[in-house]
């Protein structure tokens, strides 16, 4: 593979699937699922294991990538820097690995050179960091049939003490031994016959697993929420409501809908951890059906996009803020919160699908400030409180066609930001459009089924085409850098296709993204300029990260499937070994 900085090259790897999953998946005699190869011995390579502590999750070692983005404040920065400035133009390709088919949005955990990768369908891979060898392999065994929109995904796992966490898509939490594959427990969290589901891992605080609900938008006797477990067993210690019940603190909110009417509040996305001020913070989706027209209520319907600060001891909540109070159009702020200090203040600052950064501050939630991309048309919001209110014309009436910026798709989604304290600015993957639809009514017998997002009858939602923004006529897609203070863009880098990945940061003065054309590239954090850049042989998709092994650092890029079919393969690139520098 040739490689220049700033020009496309293209990498010449093919690749195919080689995990056949379905129905002769194996199925263990005392387990839902187990490592597929049926070793219980370890592999040598995990003779030197070290049980991950708390310690060890507040302060990991440079050379992992311990957490969902790597460390909980979720700034997705990484302090090695042997990858840098004056070299990024050598990457060149170490490794490559096939992974199996379906949606694939993986975040490889790295701990001591063992790369643990999530797969869709519940596929989890133990890798050698060094050679891409396959150390154990783990497949769970669903007792519903697979479906391609959700039991496909799995975007990220914790570890902690010697297991590897996995949040599945039937509801359950199961944990394997991260030396073997074994399960070592298998805990049912909630009933998946009523829609309920996993689509992110967990996230470890003071010696507990937390982990967020997914699977809200059918109406049934029960709702969403964020819970607590023990690694030792998987037992449930705490579960707080992301819905507020009829006669609770906020259940006006919801008018006088009955407990079974209160959809949404989906808590999809990992959370962030400040262990000094003992507080998890939680980003919930909205209220489902999406537009308050369809719900049959005009209130906030509280606690529906929302951050939610809450008490790892007790689950409860100690501040929440809404965002956008009775949010109308499928547009939440449910991503990740990002803790960052500055100006003497803690603060926690987001962007959800409107493309406004809010600030907040962490300790009470008290808003600080809100910068707006600009490209929305829905809201206005008053700059010394962070009040928002919808403009008139934007209210969705039933049955009426309605255009607007964003689609549902947002101005971004799920592909996390991440931070660089040397510039003070978050790295930001957005890919503006915009759409037209119509709302409608619902029907209230909505038990719908994993494929409820295809029908209006249960969402309420009608779409009539999309379009792109009038201030992006020429790309879809923008990595772009914002200062936190002051909102201001320090520079983009566009892209003809939309973002396919998480940007990550690195102390080597770097930023990785991708697009989904497939080209992967590494910019310069302060300027903007290409350093280095290369294509892979499907589309990018997912969360890069970067770790070491030995005196060597790699960066690990994911790529995914044709649909749901073969290709997905993880992609691992370093420096030649006469241009590797200090780790640190």
């Amino acid at each position: 593979m040739m490689t220049t900085g700033g020009r496309h090259v293209l990498v010449l790897v093919g690749l195919m699937a080689a995990t056949a999953l379905g129905a002769g998946a194996q199925r263990g005699a005392d387990a839902p699922g187990r490592a597929a190869d049926e070793r219980s011995l370890p592999s040598a390579r995990f003779k030197n294991f070290k049980p991950v502590t708390d310690a060890i999750l507040a302060n990991p070692d440079p050379a992992d990538w311990i957490h969902w983005r790597r460390t909980t404040d979720a700034w997705g920065y990484s302090p090695l820097k042997q990858i840098n400035r004056s070299n990024a133009h050598q990457l060149q390709l170490a490794w490559a690995r096939p992974l199996g088919p379906g949606n694939m949005m993986p975040t490889p955990l790295v701990y001591q050179g063992i790369l643990y990768v999530p797969q869709p369908y519940g596929l989890v891979q133990a890798l050698d960091g060094e050679t891409g060898e396959e150390l154990w392999q783990y497949q769970k065994t669903f007792e519903m049939p697979p479906d391609n929109i959700f039991l496909s995904r799995l975007r990220s796992l914790a570890i902690y003490d010697d297991k590897i966490i996995v949040a599945t898509s039937d509801a359950h939490l199961v944990a394997l031994d991260a030396r073997s594959g074994k399960v070592m427990w298998d805990h049912a969290v909630a009933d998946y016959k009523l829609g309920y589901r996993y689509t992110s891992g967990p996230l470890i605080a003071k010696g507990k697993i937390v982990s967020g609900m997914t699977g809200c938008e059918r109406y049934k006797d029960d709702i969403c929420f964020v819970s607590a477990h023990d690694p030792r067993t998987g037992a449930e210690l705490w579960r707080t409501s992301t819905i507020a019940r009829p006669g609770d603190p906020g259940g006006e909110t919801w008018g006088n809908l009955p407990l079974n009417r209160r959809a949404g509040g989906d808590a999809w996305i990992t959370g962030s951890f400040d262990p000094k001020l003992n507080l998890v913070y939680w980003s919930t989706a909205q209220a489902k059906p999406w537009a308050r027209v369809s719900r049959g209520t005009d209130g906030d319907g509280l606690y529906t996009n929302c951050t939610l600060a809450l008490d790892p001891d007790t689950g409860k909540i100690v501040w929440y803020y809404q965002f956008t109070p009775g949010e109308s159009h499928d547009l939440d702020d449910a991503f990740e919160n990002v803790l960052i200090d500055h100006d003497g203040r803690s603060s926690l600052f987001k962007m959800g699908k409107l493309g406004i950064l809010w600030e907040l501050d962490r300790r009470t939630g008290a808003f600080v400030a809100a910068h707006d991309l600009g490209y929305q048309t829905l809201v206005e919001f008053d700059p010394q409180n962070g009040k928002v209110q919808y403009r008139r014309d934007m209210i969705p009436k039933l049955n009426v066609p309605l255009k607007y910026c964003p689609p549902a798709s947002g101005i971004r989604n799920w592909r996390a930001t991440a931070y660089h304290p040397e510039t003070q600015a978050l790295y930001i993957p957005i890919h503006p459009a915009c759409t037209e639809a119509a709302f409608t009514e619902v029907t209230t017998d909505n038990v719908g089924n994993f494929y409820y997002y295809r029908n209006p009858k249960y969402t309420g939602w009608r779409p009539l085409g999309s379009s792109p923004h009038p201030g992006s006529k020429d790309y879809r897609g923008h990595l772009i850098a914002m200062d936190i203070r002051t909102g201001k863009i320090l520079w983009r880098h566009s892209m003809r296709s939309s973002v396919g990945a998480a940007a990550l940061t690195t102390a080597g003065g770097l930023v990785v993204g991708a697009d989904t054309e497939g080209y992967v590239f590494v910019d310069d954090v302060a300027t903007g300029k290409i350093l280095f850049q290369t294509r892979i042989a499907t589309s990018v998709q997912g969360f890069p990260v970067t770790y070491a092994v030995g005196n060597t650092q790699y960066l690990a890029v994911p790529g995914a499937n044709r649909g749901t079919s073969g290709g997905a393969a993880l992609y691992v690139f370093a420096l030649p070994a006469p241009a590797r520098t200090a780790l640190q």
